[in-house]
């Protein structure tokens, strides 16, 4: 097995300039580093990253803690954040905090406790516990997707990156709104995340820009899931006077309300017109095909880990948060035929 030793004598340079030129410890010429990385390759020279992480105080590991990896959003937020990670020589250590503060504050240490150089984290509706510990500990972090409330003493702790949330949803009301909708229905994501919270302003806005009239009883909760979706939509439902259009806040939730539309006869769009927050890769497959905000969830992953590196290269910078836009992926489940364009203003979002 080649030694570092041997790639210095192929490259014709001592053992630190290889070392510099694999640790990324001090600049180097580009015909010395380009010699070392030549002869890296030649000999199949691998890295001992135990004893680098010595040397350097750095693993080059990432922490990830994403709740409902197995949702479609997440997976490809997480294919985003491990195709950045290795594009900059880092490795990920995940876990799934289950959207519960307890077990969010317990596997944040765990990854902590395996010497991450930071973190990435999308946190639950209580991150107090969280909060406290990255703080405590001056863990370089990133929140992603959902952010946390700006402290009173100034900007957020910790560089964040997420959707626009409020201006998309805004566009679900009134475009359907537009199509002649006046009891327009919210299943609203878990109550206490920044995302359900912004989909909510959203919402009113979008009623308050149509001239309709805020009903409390037509938004109901579904906790971000299915069967909540499911619940949520049956109790919409079975208003007096139901809301003849819905908006769901996540795809999860909107899987929910189809489950529940069939099983009460409905048709979409014939009885209902439904737009829903996250596109999906089969939204274009089912039948209506669903009308829906197309969130950028890989360039949120890879956003994320760029963020976080930056931190690390400069640890007192003054900490930021990114919003990406949103795209509408307009279909027919609100009502809308095939062939039928999108007012121009309507073909973008914030």
């Amino acid at each position: 097995m080649a030694t570092m030793a041997d790639v210095a004598r192929s490259a014709g340079v001592s053992v630190a300039t290889v070392s510099h030129v694999l640790n990324g410890t001090r600049p180097v010429l580009p015909h010395t580093r380009q010699a070392v990385l030549d002869a890296v390759e030649e000999l199949g020279y691998t890295p001992n990253g135990l004893a680098r992480s010595l040397v350097t105080s750095r693993t080059r590991s990432i922490g990830l803690a994403v709740s409902a990896i197995s949702n479609p959003y997440f997976t490809e937020i997480l294919q985003g954040v491990e195709a950045s990670a290795v594009e900059h020589g880092y490795g990920l250590l995940i876990a799934d905090p289950h959207d519960d503060p307890a077990h969010e504050r317990k596997v944040v240490q765990l990854l902590h406790e395996r010497r991450v150089d930071g973190m990435i984290v999308a946190p639950s509706a209580d991150p107090r516990a969280l909060v406290a510990y990255l703080a405590r500990h001056r863990v370089p972090t990133v929140f992603l997707d959902r952010v946390v409330d700006t402290p009173a003493d100034g900007g957020p702790r910790f560089d964040q990156v997420c959707a626009e949330s409020a201006e998309p949803t805004t566009a679900l009301v009134t475009h359907l709104a537009g199509l002649g909708h006046r009891r327009i229905g919210l299943v609203a994501g878990r109550p206490g995340l920044s995302t359900t919270r912004e989909r909510i302003t959203g919402y009113r806005h979008g009623l308050a820009a149509a001239g309709l009239p805020y009903d409390g009883r037509l938004l109901v909760h579904g906790d971000s899931e299915a069967a909540g979706g499911a619940r949520a939509t049956a109790a919409l439902m079975s208003l007096a006077e139901p809301p003849t259009a819905l908006v769901t806040a996540n795809n999860a939730m909107t899987i929910g309300t189809l489950r529940t539309l069939r099983d009460r006869g409905l048709s979409v769009p014939g009885d209902i017109a439904l737009c829903c927050f996250d596109d999906f890769a089969w939204a274009d497959l089912f039948s209506p095909r669903l009308t829906a905000v197309a969130q950028p969830s890989k360039e949120l992953g890879g956003q994320a880990v760029r963020l976080l590196l930056e931190r690390l290269a400069s640890p007192d910078r003054p900490s930021r948060t990114v919003r990406l836009p949103c795209a509408f992926a307009h279909r027919t489940s609100c009502g809308c035929p095939e062939t039928s364009e999108l007012p121009a203003h309507e073909r973008t979002l914030p």
